[in-house]
């Protein structure tokens, strides 16, 4: 198999994010940004935040969220314990690549804020209709064009998608027989639901 010199080579996964620990550094607009970005996609899971101050907005916005514990103060390298995932939104690029490399020597992936080159993954653009879920990456050279291809998706893809996944669920259920002949016969359900 040719392997792609040039262009994305990110591998999508969905993580179930209710089953990790999740730690964000920053209590400003960029950590809010991420812990609204975790929270709309996988609301159960279990964050710890971690910053020298904690914003009106953050501190409004985790009300509703038991999961979520806010500890203002500045990082310190304990924090990462019990954790599997970091995400780094401050303003400060010698703490976050100090909080990277801790948490490297750790074995956990890190995702530091509009820094591509220290991340492990990116938070990508979300579609989000019932139980279909798109995620849109640019390799992290965009995001904002990400965020117009997921307005055109969310625009183009319409509302019944869900009843759609519900019924072919159904009928997987139903279907006997050996994986191949399952997917033939999903296959040849779907293979023009596009065009309508």
């Amino acid at each position: 198999m040719k392997s792609l010199k040039n262009g994305n080579n990110l591998f999508p996964v969905f993580f179930k994010l209710e089953q990790l620990h999740l730690l964000i550094v920053g209590g400003g607009n960029v950590g809010l940004e991420k812990l609204t970005s975790v929270l709309t996609n996988s609301p159960s899971t279990s964050i710890r935040l971690v910053a020298k101050e904690i914003s009106d907005e953050v501190r409004d916005f985790v009300k509703d969220h038991p999961n979520v514990k806010l500890i203002e103060r500045e990082f310190r390298p304990y924090d990462l314990e019990d954790i599997e995932l970091v995400i780094v939104g401050i303003d400060d690029t010698r703490t976050s690549e100090l909080i990277r490399d801790m948490a490297k020597v750790r074995g956990l992936l890190v995702n530091v804020a509009d820094k591509p080159e220290l991340c492990d993954f990116y938070l990508g653009s979300v579609v989000k209709k019932g139980d279909l879920k798109i995620a849109i990456s640019t390799n992290g050279k965009s995001p904002t064009v990400a965020k117009r291809i997921k307005e055109y998706l969310n625009e183009s893809i319409p509302e019944s998608i869900d009843e759609v996944l519900q019924n072919m669920n159904k009928i997987r259920e139903k279907l006997h027989g050996n994986f191949d002949f399952k997917v033939r016969t999903l296959n040849s359900i779907t293979k023009d639901w596009l065009k309508k």
